[in-house]
């Protein structure tokens, strides 16, 4: 098996390579001048191996902060007294999903569904209702460690 070469001896062919072509078309644009005058005279760019990293840096550490790519994409529907919802997980982890349905009238019962997993690249349809019209509608997500029973 053939070893690879080095970042810093891929950069150094590239670089020679591109001056070899790039230096000849630069003296034919002066049409015979004589190129030791002027800003084209310059010597052409020495490059120190030793300031060429044979690794690309370490990425940083993300923030505590920073958001998490996680959780299905559902789309919610309300028609009258029954709820339909609609979910896609397009990330590699499962997702626990629960949809919650808060009824109009006083009397009525709300309603929070049974946690659903929805593995990667998984599509769901989760359903509810009240007696008689629904005032809002929802999908919780959940990691599957951390559901609550």
């Amino acid at each position: 098996m053939r070893a690879r070469p080095s970042r810093a001896v891929s950069l150094l062919v590239t670089s020679v390579v591109l001056t070899g072509l790039l230096i000849p078309g630069a003296v034919a644009q002066h049409g015979g001048q004589d190129p030791a005058h002027g800003p084209e005279a310059a010597a052409p760019a020495a490059v120190d191996l030793a300031d060429i990293p044979a690794e690309p840096p370490v990425r940083p550490e993300t923030p505590a902060g920073a958001r998490e790519l996680f959780g299905a994409d559902c789309d919610t529907e309300i028609d009258g007294s029954l709820v339909v919802a609609y979910c896609h997980n397009g990330y590699p982890e499962t997702d626990l999903l629960r949809l919650h349905v808060e009824c109009d009238r006083w009397w009525d019962v709300d309603g929070d569904g049974a946690a659903v997993p929805l593995g990667p690249a998984g599509r769901v349809q989760l359903t509810g209702r009240c007696w008689k019209e629904v005032r809002t509608a929802w999908v919780s997500h959940e990691r599957p460690g951390t559901a609550r029973r």
